[in-house]
């Protein structure tokens, strides 16, 4: 959009009480996601009913696949030492077959966290994998390792150092060919994660490995660090079989949306080039300053029709995830804890993205996202997102305080950054249900009770509404 353009929008959405609707459209596939951040898989498993009930459709768990068992840290999931068995410190072949079997019961969905653009950085720099020690552990206790097997013969390595790019450390991640062709490195002379090549045999054992695992009843892939891979490489693996009835969500972590450079040469062209989903980094930064000092809740009417969003019906929506707190990197992005419960509200509210609720067992932060997944405000929020499905969005009022939009006729949702009470008055007619109670789930009380074509819906400071009619 030209600047010109976008001004003028931003300037109406900034007319204080104003009736702006963006229209009753089809509602997007917005099941809600668990994020289980590097939970055992034995844990997952026994909260199973537990995150069904609370609403979830579906979970994401940590990497399966072979990394160092002894190493608990949550990077280490990250540091593929094999692909064809899984066996890490959170879990096995069989507490992995376990979890997808408990939560396949209950109706959700198991999406797999993968790895497909490096192996670990190990080993003085080996590029063999997962190297002769593992390979003599595996012959020694066949019995254990191939029952740990997904395919493949373990009597032998399954990568050698001809599937491996140069060993060049990225310099410049701006640079599009360094990005997806060179390797991630850290400093002091750190060799970084071997960056894979796509070459045949790479994309067969790539292939191998996730019709395997849909195989045991996996429904959806996050294709980790996809910003580091090519369109190429990723439509090479990912066929039509193994995309058929699957969810696939790729990182790319962007620091804005349309005129920001990472989000122009890396997630749009990955929207352009592949049919995946995708973090839906535009809009958690656009969130981001909205609630930020000088930033105007208004800026949220549409943020899609701004370039601040991607396609609703390809967008995975967070206020906050494992790559936040726990690379320093991004810390910055941090939202303070009553923002980010405001932000949830927005994500779980309106129409469009699937949302995303990170649960964390690290302890970061003091524990500030552990059992995030089950916080009150949480269920509630579930609740209301559920009921909601396949309603419409019209925004009913904003100003640079708050904003308050509806989702069809059955439910209201309203957030007030500021320090004072927001009050907008609205039209009703056509847009409520007359002569019933809306009750407010975040707090089961705060009744709204429409009888007339008019109503002045209050927001108290720094607060949250989300009615459904009773």
């Amino acid at each position: 959009m030209k600047t010109t353009a976008l001004k003028r929008f931003l300037s109406a959405a900034m007319i204080s009480l104003s009736l702006t609707s963006i229209g009753v459209v089809q509602q997007a596939s917005a099941d809600a996601i668990l994020h289980a951040f590097d939970w055992n898989y034995s844990d997952v498993s026994a909260k199973a009913t537990e995150i069904k009930n609370l609403g979830y459709k579906a979970v994401l768990v940590a990497p399966p696949l072979k990394s160092n068992a002894a190493n608990s840290a949550w990077w280490q999931r990250y540091q593929p030492q094999d692909i064809r068995v899984i066996d890490h410190a959170r879990g096995n072949k069989q507490s992995f077959q376990t979890m997808v079997n408990a939560l396949n019961a209950q109706g959700v969905a198991v999406y797999a966290d993968i790895v497909l653009n490096h192996m670990a950085n190990e080993r003085n720099a080996a590029t063999d994998f997962p190297g002769a020690a593992a390979v003599s552990a595996y012959n020694s206790n066949a019995t254990y390792w191939n029952s740990q097997k997904l395919f493949g013969d373990l009597t032998q390595g399954i990568f050698g150092s001809g599937d491996f790019n140069p060993a060049n450390c990225i310099s410049d991640y701006n640079d599009v060919w360094q990005v997806q062709n060179w390797r991630m490195c850290g400093g002091g002379g750190d060799t970084g994660l071997p960056d894979l090549n796509p070459n045949n045999w790479v994309v067969t054992q790539q292939r191998n490995y996730l019709t395997s695992l849909k195989n045991m009843g996996v429904k959806g892939f996050r294709i980790d660090a996809a910003k580091h891979m090519t369109a190429y490489h990723l439509n090479q693996i990912f066929t039509s079989t193994i995309k058929t009835n699957m969810y696939l969500f790729g990182e790319i972590i962007t620091s804005g949306g349309a005129g920001n450079v990472e989000f122009d040469r890396f997630l749009s062209p990955y929207l352009r080039d592949t049919d995946h989903n995708a973090y839906d980094f535009p809009l958690f930064q656009h969130i981001r300053n909205a609630f930020g000092f000088n930033g105007s809740m208004s800026s949220l009417v549409d943020p899609q029709a701004v370039g601040q969003a991607i396609d609703r019906f390809r967008a995975v929506t967070f206020t906050i995830n494992h790559d936040i707190p726990l690379n320093s990197g991004f810390r910055a992005w941090i939202m303070d804890a009553t923002d980010e419960k405001l932000a949830y509200a927005y994500i779980m509210g309106r129409d469009g993205g699937k949302p995303l609720i990170f649960s964390d067992s690290t302890g970061t932060d003091s524990n500030r996202w552990v059992n995030a997944y089950k916080a009150t405000h949480i269920a509630a929020m579930l609740k209301f997102h559920n009921t909601v499905q396949g309603q419409g969005m019209e925004v009913l009022a904003h100003n640079s305080c708050a904003i308050l939009f509806r989702r069809g006729e059955e439910g209201v949702v309203g957030i007030n950054k500021c320090g004072s009470q927001q009050n907008f008055s609205v039209n009703t007619n056509s847009r409520f249900k007359w002569y019933r109670n809306y009750r407010d789930v975040l707090t089961n009380g705060n009744l709204v009770y429409i009888n007339s074509s008019s109503y002045i819906f209050a927001l108290p400071a720094r607060t949250a509404r989300m009615w459904l009619p009773e």
